[in-house]
């Protein structure tokens, strides 16, 4: 494999770029076809696996009348001694390759595992709890197409003088409002007119609503409760063909070229850059993973793990409209819709830059057959004019000192597209040692129509910002919870909260009055770990208390927070009930194989009663232990005008940076750069 990815820093001309590249798009997956030496028991599923997995199961149930659909197919994790016992030797022995699979048989969910090695099932339950499996893609799709042969609705559309071919309609979920018994598998159906636009969620057919069982693929109920206008489709547009002037503002074109070629190695899913090692994975659930992340210590000669294992595990969106047509609009977009089988194939120089490497990704559909999300990942090296460190001194006699070290980041992204908004998740590794993690919004707000053209008709709660006449945006919170199975040096760690306390100065020996100080404290259990962050000054470091520095620090990686928000829904409020993980931003928990979703296994129409704070009230003892940390970053959004059509990406994420991890600071000589000339471009240097 081969590819040309190093990018140069170059100074343009003042006024003019040149789009300069010459690069081999590589678009791997580890399927069969491709002849790997070897591999990694956390790869993906292969299209051939996939395959496997649905055979041994149509042909278990091939003498029943009843349909099985497929849910969720996922990797069933081999124990993590395991895992780790195969990357500390030759990586070459043979390990299990077994399946999770959820699905749905005769109006229930079957909890099954299937062993790929010896074709078989190995066990097989139903689940009988409250909540059920993750939608497939494709019953949401026919159940979006149930409406252009229902009657009423129909007829709902000829009354408000549309034509029922524009009309578009999409799936929500139905979400528990404190019903004993929960729903049958049902979601939510609603419809837009995009007539005029292709920004069908600025169009909405206000009023009207369907429920649909998903088991029976039948409407259940229908309502058409009330008629607002329609929002108009002018100004709505957001395709750069479609759109009239005037333009702007402009942006130059910009040069790019490697003369190096890649900076990084692909082996199978294993990434190999700078100091960096670790393996990407995919699942229809989460979406992109990060394992076994670790980095080289030139003065060990060799690799130290920092994390094990990183995900978005759980994504909860609440709508702030309480009215009857919207409070159901609290999802939780992977364990409801699916963070993976959402992923949308990025744009090769637009969403990745032409350094990018990318990966297709594969999930299985409602029979069990592979589906595949071309470009689904891509990864490439960042070159953003930051610097990595730097100090002029001026205070010697003859001379002046300025070095520099200009930075350079790898990058893996994956973007899902979830109704109207786009998530872009990126993990980014750093040569200082730093994981930063971001998260990027943008894509079309949820809108509903109103009567009012201008804010100074309204006079009652609309829960919104009017973004354009006849149109509010509704406020909401975007709520991300990441799993970090952090090994620091090792698998046995322990939280440590360090508070930043002020002092006042005694003594006769100063004028100053205060200053601050830190007061250590290592957590014993997870309730002692459960934190709300800003409420005071402190630091979060997992460390590892068995291995010291020489002069006797104990080694760590310390959580950077950033973009954190608090829920305000009441406690009792059922979409709270079911998302307790967002009372606090910073859980750790033991290590637990089967504890991975933070909105629990089951999460549509979840009743709260299997979840992260449910598995936490045990309260078990983290100190010196194989611990996890959860951390929650949030946005509280009050839309504006300026995010109408289309949002501007709105940036948050959160580090993990160094904490006294290595004796001195990894990169004070690391090897820059060379700085390259372009015969038709100006440089200084």
């Amino acid at each position: 494999m081969q590819s040309k990815a190093m990018a140069s820093p170059l100074t343009p001309r003042p006024t003019l770029f040149f789009l300069i590249f010459s690069i081999i798009f590589i678009s791997f997956s580890p399927i069969s076809s491709q002849k790997l030496e070897t591999k990694h028991p956390l790869d993906p599923f292969t299209p051939t696996e996939l395959t496997l997995i649905q055979t041994i199961l149509k042909k278990y149930y091939s003498n029943s009348n009843h349909n099985l659909t497929f849910q969720y197919v996922g990797l069933d994790e081999p124990e993590k001694s395991t895992i780790l016992k195969w990357n500390s030797k030759s990586k070459t022995a043979p390990f299990p390759r077994r399946a999770l699979v959820h699905a749905r048989f005769n109006t229930q969910t079957l909890e099954i595992i299937v062993d790929l090695s010896s074709r078989s099932i190995i066990s097989k339950q139903v689940y009988s709890g409250n909540g059920y499996p993750m939608f497939n893609a494709d019953k949401q799709v026919k159940a979006s197409d149930l409406p252009f042969k229902y009657e009423p609705f129909i007829e709902s559309v000829k009354k408000r003088g549309l034509v029922l071919s524009e009309v578009v309609c999409t799936t929500y979920s139905a979400g528990w409002f404190g019903q004993n018994k929960g729903l049958d598998v049902v979601i939510n159906v609603q419809c837009f007119y995009p007539n005029g636009t292709v920004n069908l969620y600025m169009r909405p057919l206000e009023g009207i609503t369907f429920v649909v069982d998903l088991d029976e693929m039948n409407i259940v109920k229908y309502y058409d409760r009330i008629k607002a206008p329609l929002p108009k489709a002018e100004g709505t547009e957001y395709q750069l063909s479609k759109m009239r002037a005037p333009f702007g503002p402009r942006l130059n074109s910009v040069a790019v070229g490697f003369p190096d070629g890649p900076g990084f190695k692909i082996n199978g899913c294993t990434v190999s850059w700078a100091n960096w090692n670790f393996h990407v994975g995919f699942d229809s659930r989460v979406g992109s993973i990060i394992s076994l992340a670790s980095i080289y210590d030139i003065e060990k000669h060799k690799y130290r793990r920092v994390l094990y294992r990183g995900y978005v595990s759980e994504l909860f969106v609440p709508y702030m409209d309480p009215s009857e047509d919207h409070y159901f609009k609290t999802y939780f977009d992977c364990g409801e819709f699916g963070f993976g089988q959402l992923a949308v194939p990025l744009e090769p120089l637009a969403d990745c830059p032409a350094n990018a490497v990318f990966m297709d990704a594969y999930h299985s559909s409602e029979d069990g057959s592979p589906t595949k999300i071309e470009n689904a990942i891509c990864i490439f090296e960042q070159h953003a004019g930051n610097i990595m460190w730097r100090h002029t001194e001026t205070a010697l006699h003859d001379e002046e000192i300025r070095e520099v070290r200009a930075d350079v980041s790898l990058i893996v992204r994956m973007v899902a597209t979830v109704g109207n908004y786009d998530y872009i998740l990126d993990w980014e590794f750093k040569p200082s040692g730093s994981i930063k993690v971001g998260v990027g919004l943008t894509g079309i707000l949820a809108t509903k129509a109103v009567k009012h053209t201008h804010t100074d008709q309204i006079k009652e709660d609309l829960y919104g910002t009017l973004i354009a006449e006849n149109t509010v945006a509704t406020h909401h919170d975007h709520f991300l919870n990441y799993y970090l199975d952090l090994d620091v040096d090792g698998e046995l760690n322990s939280f440590e909260k360090t508070s930043l306390v002020t002092k006042r100065a005694e003594g006769n020996n100063t004028p100053r009055r205060s200053y601050w100080t830190v007061q250590k404290e290592t957590a014993k259990t997870e309730a002692d770990a459960r934190i709300r962050v800003g409420l005071s000054p402190a630091e979060f470091i997992v460390v590892n208390p068995n291995k010291r520095t020489k002069i006797g620090h104990q080694i760590g990686y310390r959580l950077m927070p950033g973009s954190a928000a608090n829920p305000l829904l009441l406690s009792d409020d059922f979409p709270q009930i079911r998302a307790p993980f967002t009372n606090y931003n910073v859980w750790i928990t033991p290590y637990n194989r089967s504890e991975k979703w933070a909105g629990g296994t089951y999460a549509d129409q979840s009743h709260g009663e299997d979840n992260f704070q449910v598995w936490s009230q045990r309260n078990r003892k983290i100190e010196n232990k194989d611990i996890v940390l959860w951390y929650t970053i949030g946005f509280h959004h009050v839309p504006c005008q300026d995010e109408f059509p289309m949002m501007p990406t709105l940036n948050g994420g959160f580090e993990l940076r160094l904490a006294n991890f290595f004796e001195r600071n990894p990169v004070l000589k690391v090897i820059p750069a060379k700085h390259v000339k372009w015969s038709n471009c100006s440089t200084p240097h």
